[in-house]
């Protein structure tokens, strides 16, 4: 790969790079699995340390966390606002705002779980169904995937709340929250991708195809 300088915007000297493939194999930066084993199993976490040789030949360790998976709701209130919820988040100390999102159970399909949390954490249920994307939100320690759903034509019904579960139900603009975004007041990872998907679809760009609820 070249390494020429090439002359930036501001006059000062750029590495030449090549362009950006997105994820996928990278036979240079594979590291072999040797072995591994599991560290710690608690309710929910599943911590794993394994043994991989590096692309130079040496040995490294790597600790990481196995997750079931997990979705989130965008879900469109018939005015145009977001419903989100603020839930009180142990590790970080204080009330984040999020969309309603929650964790797979063993063997229960994608839009199954979307239509759960959404029923069970607000109340609301949905007569249509989008698929956006999935993201990865802590690759550098954990296998977790969040499959981002979006939902309108809402209809609220009662809460089913956990035990033990505490949140507040609000609803914001698209504008307010990305305001909050802006100041460093929403920092939740999932909820900034749900929303940077919105305004995309809201502005032509990524697509959504819609599916009418399941009976």
């Amino acid at each position: 790969m070249s390494s020429t300088p090439v002359e930036g915007a501001r006059g000062t000297s750029q590495e030449a790079l090549p362009p950006a493939t997105g994820d996928g194999p990278a036979p240079h930066l594979h590291e072999h699995h040797l072995h591994g084993e599991q560290v710690w199993k608690g309710a929910f976490l599943d911590v794993r340390r394994d043994r991989v040789r590096l692309p130079d030949g040496t040995e490294a360790a790597r600790e990481y966390i196995v997750h079931p998976g997990a979705v989130m709701v965008v879900p469109l209130l018939d005015d145009g606002r977001l419903l989100l919820e603020r839930q009180w988040r142990h590790p970080m100390g204080q009330a984040m705002l999020e969309f309603p999102a929650g964790k797979l159970e063993a063997g229960e399909p994608v839009l199954e779980c979307a239509i759960r949390e959404l029923r069970e954490e607000t109340g609301y249920r949905a007569a249509e169904w989008a698929r956006a994307a999935r993201i990865r939100n802590a690759i550098a320690y954990s296998d977790e995937a969040i499959e981002i759903w979006f939902a309108r034509g809402l209809v609220r019904g009662e809460r089913r709340l956990d035990e033990g579960e505490f949140l507040d139900l609000c609803a914001a603009t698209q504008g307010e929250l990305e305001a909050l975004a802006r100041d460093g007041a929403l920092t939740d990872a999932k909820t900034l991708a749900g929303l940077l998907w919105l305004a995309q679809w809201r502005a032509g760009n990524w697509p959504l195809d819609w599916q009418a609820a399941p009976p």
